[in-house]
C-alpha cells in the first residue's frame, strides 16, 4: 500500500483557474517554460479553463506547486518549484487530484508521466502502459490507475458489529492507527502526555501529517494534561505541531477537574474513536463507524477545549 511521506510547512487546496491564474503561472512557468524549455503555446491550452486545479502553498501563502485534472479524466501539469522537491508536495497534490476524480465518479485516471517520474506515480498505484513517446521534446509514458467512485465508497455498508474491545498494547496501537487512517480532515486527542508509544511513532506521525495538509478545514486538536511530559516523551508530535501552527493546536486544561480527568481518547471526523477509561492503561474500546458515541465524546472534548489554553511551556516554542 502506498504511504504518503508529506513534509511540513505547506498545504494543498483546490484552485480557481481564473482567480488563481497568477499563482498557477508562478509555478508552471519556472518549471516548464524555463527549466524544461517547453514552448508557451504547448504549455497553455484550451483545457486549462475547463480543468480542476490544485495549488500547494507554503504557510506564508506563496505558491510552490500545482497540478490539474482535465475533463478527459487525465492528471497533468504537475509542477513543484525546485527548492520544494523531495518534501512531499507532489504526493499531497496527487492525493487531492485523485480525491477530486473520485468525487467526479471517474472510473480511471490517465496521465502522461515524464519517464524520470514513473517511479513516483507507480508508488501511488499508477501502472505504465504502452511504449515511451515524445511530448514537447520530453520522453513520456502513459500511466493509468483504476478508481472506485466516491459514491460507491460512501455507500458501502457500515460494519454492523458493536464496538471492539482492546486489551493489549499491540491491539491499542493498531486501533490508534486505524482511527487515524480513517480520518479525513479532523482529528482530536485528549491525553495526559500525548502517548508517545501510540501517537509519536512514524506510522501515526505520517497520518497526522496527511490530515494537516488535507485542505481547507484541516484541523488537529490536541489536549494534553501534562505538557512537560509531552515535550519530553512525545517530542516528534510536539515538533510537528510547532511546524504546523495553522492546522495543529495544543492546549492544556485550566480547571482541576479536567487536569485530573482519568480517561484518554482519540476521535476522527468519520465516526471513529478509541476510548481508554484509564489513560495509564491500554485497555480500550474502539469503533470506526459509531457516529453517536463519536458525537458524545466530541461534545465532551469541545467543552474541555474551551476551558483550555496554550500551555506556558509551549508558548516559548511559539505553538
Amino acid at each position: 500500500m502506498y504511504e504518503l511521506r508529506i513534509a511540513d510547512g505547506f498545504r494543498v487546496d483546490p484552485a480557481d483557474y481564473a482567480r488563481d491564474l497568477d499563482a498557477i503561472r508562478a509555478v508552471r512557468e519556472p518549471v516548464f517554460l524555463v527549466e524544461q524549455q517547453v514552448p508557451p503555446e504547448l504549455e497553455w491550452d484550451d483545457l486549462d479553463p475547463l480543468s480542476r486545479h490544485v495549488l500547494a502553498r507554503d504557510f506564508d501563502g506563496r505558491p510552490i506547486g500545482t497540478g490539474r485534472l482535465t475533463p478527459e479524466q487525465r492528471i497533468g501539469r504537475m509542477a513543484v518549484l525546485a527548492k520544494w522537491r523531495g518534501k512531499g508536495v507532489g504526493e499531497a497534490m496527487l492525493m487531492r487530484l485523485l480525491d477530486q476524480a473520485r468525487d467526479m465518479g471517474y472510473p480511471q485516471i490517465e496521465l502522461h508521466a515524464q519517464t524520470h517520474a514513473i517511479p513516483f506515480y507507480a508508488r501511488a498505484g499508477f501502472v505504465a502502459e504502452g511504449e515511451e513517446f515524445m511530448e514537447a521534446g520530453i520522453a513520456h509514458q502513459i500511466m493509468r490507475i483504476a478508481l472506485e467512485p466516491r459514491e460507491a465508497i460512501t455507500r458501502k455498508p457500515l460494519p454492523q458489529s458493536n464496538e471492539q474491545p482492546v486489551e493489549t498494547f499491540d491491539e491499542c496501537r493498531a486501533a490508534t492507527l486505524a482511527v487515524l487512517k480513517a480520518s479525513r480532515h479532523r482529528v482530536c486527542v485528549l491525553s495526559r502526555d500525548l502517548d508517545p508509544n501510540l501517537l509519536s511513532n512514524e506510522a501515526a506521525l505520517a497520518e497526522f501529517r496527511r490530515v494537516a495538509v488535507s485542505g481547507r478545514g484541516a484541523e488537529i486538536r490536541l489536549i494534553v494534561q501534562d505538557p512537560v511530559a509531552a515535550m519530553r516523551t512525545a517530542g516528534q508530535l510536539v515538533a510537528l505541531a510547532q511546524r504546523s501552527p495553522a492546522t495543529i493546536a495544543i492546549r492544556t486544561p485550566t480547571e482541576e477537574i479536567d487536569l485530573n480527568h482519568a480517561s484518554a481518547y482519540l476521535l476522527n471526523d468519520s465516526g471513529g474513536y478509541l476510548y481508554r477509561p484509564l489513560a495509564s492503561r491500554f485497555e480500550a474500546s474502539t469503533h470506526l463507524h459509531a457516529g453517536g458515541r463519536n458525537r458524545q465524546l466530541q461534545e465532551s472534548f469541545d467543552k474541555v477545549w474551551e476551558r483550555s489554553e496554550v500551555p506556558v511551556e509551549l508558548r516559548t516554542m511559539r505553538i
